[in-house]
């Protein structure tokens, strides 16, 4: 066994220990026998859940079985999530307790009576405190699941582009990204949100990547929904991180090359024009607007796309619109080299499904990896266009970063 694994369950052990210490002072005043039927049932719960994330890591269960990966696991870190939580008055107790003992010492040493009396047994009230403490994320993470998870937001942007050919003044683009439909639970839901971005009647759709978690038959029963996505002027769709099969288990390379295969199908199902690493031309009678679409190209994930193989020929359209699934792709490629791209659009983040939005200010941890999140960036005459993402992964919930429906509305200028 690697020694990464076993500090990393290591460190989940410890947690389950010391969320036990809580457990056993709370339930100090029930009869011995309840008291070890409960210490037993932690036990064997504790024991389960670290079987199950060695097998998840060593033996890669979890990459073969979708119930394990994006079920069990993610239910079990929020557990681990909720323990911290509740540990932190732990904490403060145990730490209480130690300066507690420290005086207890000093005192012995130089005979002062008050010390011998000093009791340091951990503190039942702030031990409750804590215990009731864990209800907040509890609370917190069920309302991402039952309400944010499916709370689609129409965010509209508009972007002034000098070189916009008269007749496409006004486009409105809809975009929407990150679909994952391998982790959706509720079709009414899913249906509700492509009806909101119907409404909104964009001419051109964009479709930024993710369709899937890891395989083509996630998306079939779903194809009804997603099939519905229409626009005059087409819906154009590209590559993500999670469509090529990547993070699952696979028989053979056949077998995974079948899958993207299957995948791409999908995409012909739906009536999307899949871009993988070309382009297309928009005509409105002499105008010309180029639609550029690549592979997944990241810094941190796979580098299929290729880009200069996607601008050939795309070169004399007056404004060139880039659908790319991984936002770093712009700072890394896209702006040094080709500077003639206008709008970038991408998707990926998903805004960590989990920060703070108000008015203009917006957090999440995500910002710290990437430098574009969510949003609307710009560099000169250059932009990028990042959407938190239509579905979710891992967490089946979203909470304060909702999902995204983003029309996108062009103008000369």
């Amino acid at each position: 066994m690697k020694r990464g694994l076993l500090l990393f369950l290591g460190i989940f052990l410890a947690i389950d220990i010391y969320f036990y210490q809580g457990i056993k002072t709370i339930i100090a005043p029930l009869q011995p026998g309840l008291r070890t039927t409960i210490y037993l049932v932690y036990a064997v719960f504790v024991i389960i859940r670290l079987v199950g994330l060695f097998a998840y890591i060593e033996l890669r269960w979890g990459f073969r079985n979708r119930f394990i990966k994006y079920g069990v696991l993610p239910t079990w870190f929020m557990k681990y999530i909720v323990k911290l939580f509740s540990g932190f008055f732990l904490l403060v107790d145990d730490i209480s307790r130690l300066a507690k003992w420290v005086l207890y010492k000093v005192g012995y040493l130089f005979n002062y009576t008050w010390a011998d009396t000093m009791a340091m047994p951990r503190s039942v009230v702030l031990t409750k405190v804590g215990m009731l403490a864990a209800s907040v994320p509890i609370a917190t993470l069920g309302y991402g699941i039952i309400s944010g998870a499916h709370d689609y937001r129409v965010r509209k942007v508009r972007i002034k582009l000098p070189h916009l050919p008269t007749s496409f003044h006004g486009l409105k683009i809809g975009q929407l990204s990150d679909i994952h439909s391998g982790s959706f639970f509720n079709k009414k839901a899913v249906s509700g949100g492509i009806d909101m971005l119907l409404r909104e009647r964009p001419d051109v759709i964009f479709f930024t990547g993710d369709l899937v978690n890891d395989t083509a038959d996630e998306v079939k029963e779903y194809i009804p929904i997603f099939s519905q996505i229409k626009a005059p002027l087409g819906v154009y769709s590209t590559l993500g991180n999670h469509d090529y099969g990547d993070y699952t288990s696979w028989t053979s390379l056949v077998a995974k090359q079948q899958n993207l295969q299957d995948l791409c199908k999908a995409h012909e199902l739906l009536g999307w024009r899949l871009l993988r690493n070309e382009h297309t031309i928009l005509t409105q009678g002499d105008d010309k607007l180029a639609i550029i679409g690549v592979e997944n190209w990241g810094l941190r994930f796979s580098q299929y796309g290729q880009l200069s193989k996607a601008y050939q020929g795309a070169v004399d359209a007056p404004v060139k619109l880039l659908l790319s699934h991984d936002p770093s792709h712009w700072d890394a490629e896209v702006r040094p080299k080709f500077g003639d791209i206008d709008v970038t659009f991408a998707g990926h983040t998903h805004g960590f499904q989990f920060g703070i939005e108000i008015g203009s200010f917006k957090w999440s941890p995500v910002q710290y990896q990437y430098k574009q999140w969510a949003g609307l960036y710009q560099e000169g005459n250059q932009y990028l266009y990042v959407n938190r993402g239509f579905g979710y992964i891992g967490y089946p919930g979203r909470i304060g970063i909702l999902p995204e429906l983003t029309i996108m509305e062009l103008e000369k200028g």
